[in-house]
This record gives C-alpha cells, sequence and structure tokens, in this order.
C-alpha cells in the first residue's frame, strides 16, 4: 500500500466520504464512533483505521496503519529500524522530526507531511498520516469528485 503524502494511502483521499470508500474498499470490519462523534472504520486485512471527522461533514481526515506492505516514497517502513526509516526519508528530503515518548513507544512527528512513525523497541510498529491544514488554518481536501 503506498502512502501518498498530503493526500492518504492508497485509495484513500483525504475528504473522501463514508460512501466512497465504501465503493473501493467495501464495508469495514468494524465502524464506531470516538468521544468526539467521528467516525471510525477498521478494515482488519488492511491494517487500516480511518476517521472521518464529525466537525468536517465526516470526511475522512485521518488515516493509522500498520500493514508491513505501507510504502513510503518507495521504501517499507513497517518492522524496520527508526534509523534505517529516517536514512531513507532524508534522502527524499524529509529530515525534520520532532519525538515524544510515552512508555516503550516513540512518536517522530514530521509537520510539514502531518505524519508520524510510531516505533516500539526501535522499530517502525505504526504509521499515522493527518489531511493538511492550509496557511487559511482550513483543511486542504484533495478528493474531488
Amino acid at each position: 500500500m503506498k502512502i501518498n503524502p498530503k493526500n492518504g494511502i492508497d485509495k484513500l483521499i483525504f475528504g473522501m466520504k463514508q460512501n466512497d470508500v465504501i465503493a473501493v474498499y467495501g464495508k469495514p470490519n468494524k465502524n464506531y464512533k470516538d468521544e468526539d462523534d467521528n467516525v471510525i472504520f477498521v478494515y482488519n486485512d488492511l491494517k487500516i483505521r480511518l476517521t472521518f471527522y464529525e466537525e468536517e461533514d465526516l470526511k475522512l481526515g485521518y488515516l493509522v496503519a500498520s500493514s508491513p506492505s505501507l510504502e513510503l516514497l518507495g521504501n517499507k517502513i513497517i518492522n524496520r529500524k527508526i534509523s534505517d526509516v529516517k536514512k531513507d526519508l532524508a534522502q527524499k528530503g524529509i529530515t525534520k522530526f520532532s519525538q515524544e515518548e510515552f512508555d516503550t513507544f516513540e512518536n517522530y512527528f514530521n509537520e510539514e507531511n502531518w505524519i508520524i512513525l510510531q516505533t516500539e523497541f526501535d522499530e517502525v510498529v505504526k504509521f499515522e498520516i493527518g489531511a493538511i491544514i492550509n496557511n487559511k488554518d482550513e483543511f486542504d481536501w484533495k478528493f474531488k469528485k
């Protein structure tokens, strides 16, 4: 599954509605609302969780994935050493990461592309990507019907 920075993952494009996603991937394995009334879709086979923002007319705005098939700029990222992944990304111009630690997990956040590489035991175990917010402080929705 190809990660498309600032746009989404694979055929998932920020700004899609639930029906657009279902037309591409079928019904999710799980569908629920979080504490903010956002709608969450879970696809087990794809190892991906989708968030449709309630405050944004239920548009797809956030993705969390852990599939070993994920590729970012031509390189696999899941189950690889964070130092190797960061080296690959630096060659593509992505070098700025802020780092946070939680117990055994560390998050490496790149604000320019709104991505998070989550590691445990020094290996990337999860990838998160969110829709970009433009200079007008609005979401930059990429999906066009």
